[in-house]
């Protein structure tokens, strides 16, 4: 059995399961357009995804709770048995595009359900683009509900990396992908 490493403000150890999901996403995103082009599709996917959940709720005391909610608090869940702190940030996120999907998903006729389209559509659209660039396998073809799970949280990681922010944990994972 190997030593465990701590990886610094990560709230977990380097071999635990988000690092070894880490590793497996950045492995196949490395290239930045890939990675540019999935920071927008994920989010336009979940957007598509929300609009339609938004129509169907239920009513808590005063407060209406829509599916659009109880997904996000799905994954939210899901998320904090891996990272507290990505968690929070995804749910804060995730709930500015469930108001958004909200408003869009009120439009008069149709035209919400043509937004939804539009948003599914062009993002995998997008995401078929990026791992061509990158020329690798999308991980959705691999393992189609891990990587829909996965790939919301994996926006804001990238995000962390973006700026700059739990370095070690990114270095890990890279040194981990050049072993």
């Amino acid at each position: 059995m190997g030593k465990r490493r701590i990886v610094k403000g990560a709230n977990m150890t380097a071999d635990g399961k988000l690092m070894d999901m880490l590793t497996g996403y950045a492995a196949a995103h490395q290239h930045p357009f890939n990675i540019f082009v999935h920071m927008i599709g994920i989010p336009t996917i979940l957007l598509g995804v929300l609009i339609p959940l938004t129509w169907i709720g239920f009513e808590v005391g005063e407060v209406r709770v829509s599916l659009a909610h109880v997904l996000i608090l799905g994954f939210f869940i899901f998320y904090l048995s891996l990272d507290i702190l990505f968690a929070t940030v995804f749910a804060v996120a995730a709930l500015l595009l469930v108001l958004l999907a909200e408003k869009l998903g009120n439009y008069p006729g149709s035209m919400s359900w043509y937004i939804a389209a539009f948003c599914l559509v062009s993002g995998y659209i997008g995401q078929f683009i990026g791992h061509a660039v990158e020329k690798s396998k999308p991980v959705l073809i691999k393992h189609p509900i891990q990587a829909h799970l996965a790939a919301p949280l994996f926006t804001v990681v990238e995000l962390f990396k973006l700026a700059g922010l739990r370095e070690e944990l990114f270095d890990e994972i890279q040194s981990r992908i050049n072993s």
